[in-house]
């Protein structure tokens, strides 16, 4: 397993609980898997790096625990519990210093350290939390959000109050409430600005270094509820993807949309940028992983993976090759874990019915086939 493991540019986290890693170059798919047995509460929901080189990789699952996966050697080496799955689902995790910030939807934000078994701190973002994210360039700050709860910034050096809270949105042309409901969000590179995207289908640039607590920019895309960004490398400007499989690229200064990323054909549920080329990886409810290039916005990669994805996770090496992969044949799957289900559905014969016209034209009668 390791040397199929270490093949892996692209990971990614199925609602079948099984970890999916792709060769891009090889043109194959891996899963990987820490149980026989497979049960809705082992879904995963996020995943993030567990340190720097990229040997580990960390994985959340909807029952509560975070799981160690070793890249090197194929498999999962440690499960520890970081929450209550009556608490809600992760909406956020991330590694601090050697410490694992975990955030689940009540708005339990937890600190662990790696040999304490419970938290060395925590705090309460609000209810109904959608995303937390980690500012790459101060790690001890994270941005959360979520439905009827504004963007919040915090500092876990001083987690009492947050640094900056996002103030409601000015009331619209009829004088009417716009509510909040962020679903994710993301650090701009080289500023104190936060970008997030909305369930009604907002874009929002938010700069806590103004003494303006509304958003600094505000932008639209389409009419169904955003669920997913990131930003490029490259910097001004941000990919955005929705419900509705519609992923766009959109300019961060004028907040126009530069243009379209084709080819979805279910809602959006994950979207990340190459960490130095001009690519973003995308996957959802319409089980492929997408890698288009953000150049020319064409299909560079398409690989099918037989379960709805809820997370991606690139690595940062290069991912080599080009053209639209993934078409039938291409791309090898190792374990087929869906085909043991389908073995054993009992086959259902249906019954026709064939209409016979009489030589005299006077009627029709019906005819079982045997």
């Amino acid at each position: 397993m390791g040397d199929q493991s270490r093949l892996c540019s692209v990971w990614l986290g199925s609602e079948t609980g099984i970890l999916k890693g792709v060769s891009v170059t090889h043109k194959r798919a891996f899963n990987f898997c820490n149980t026989r047995e497979l049960s809705r509460d082992q879904e995963i929901r996020v995943l993030c790096w567990g340190d720097t080189t990229e040997t580990e990789l960390l994985v959340g699952s909807v029952d509560g625990t975070v799981k160690t996966f070793s890249t090197e050697k194929g498999i999962f080496t440690e499960v520890r519990r970081c929450g209550d799955p009556e608490e809600g689902c992760f909406t956020g995790l991330e590694v601090r210093n050697g410490s694992v910030l975990t955030c689940v939807d009540s708005g339990k934000l937890r600190v662990w350290k790696e040999d304490s078994p419970e938290p060395v701190s925590e705090l309460n973002a609000g209810k109904n939390v959608c995303k937390m994210r980690q500012n790459p360039v101060q790690p001890n700050r994270v941005g959360t959000g979520g439905k009827e709860n504004g963007l919040k910034i915090w500092d876990l050096e001083r987690p009492d109050t947050p640094v900056f809270t996002a103030k409601n949105l000015r009331d619209d042309w009829l004088d009417l409430r716009r509510p909040h409901w962020v679903r994710d969000l993301a650090f701009i590179q080289n500023s104190d600005k936060v970008v997030t995207c909305t369930g009604h289908h907002q874009v929002h640039i938010f700069d806590p270094a103004s003494p303006q607590r509304r958003p600094v920019l505000e932008a639209e895309f389409g009419e169904h509820p955003l669920t997913a960004l990131s930003l490029p490398a490259s910097g001004n400007s941000v990919v955005v993807g929705n419900t509705q499989g519609q992923v766009a690229l959109l300019d961060l200064r004028k907040g126009l949309v530069r243009g379209r990323l084709k080819g979805f054909s279910g809602g959006v549920r994950a979207l990340q940028c190459h960490a130095s080329q001009p690519l973003v990886a995308s996957c959802g409810l319409d089980r492929f992983l997408w890698i288009h290039s953000l150049e020319d916005r064409r299909v560079q990669h398409k690989v099918y993976l037989k379960s709805r994805l809820n997370c991606v996770l690139l690595g940062s090496q290069d991912l080599q090759g080009g053209g639209e992969e993934g078409a039938e044949g291409e791309v090898k799957e190792e374990a087929e874990e869906d085909d043991e289900v389908w073995d054993h559905m009992e086959q259902v014969e249906e019954e026709t019915t064939k209409r016979k016209s009489s030589s005299s034209g006077g009627g029709q009668k019906k005819k079982k086939k045997d």
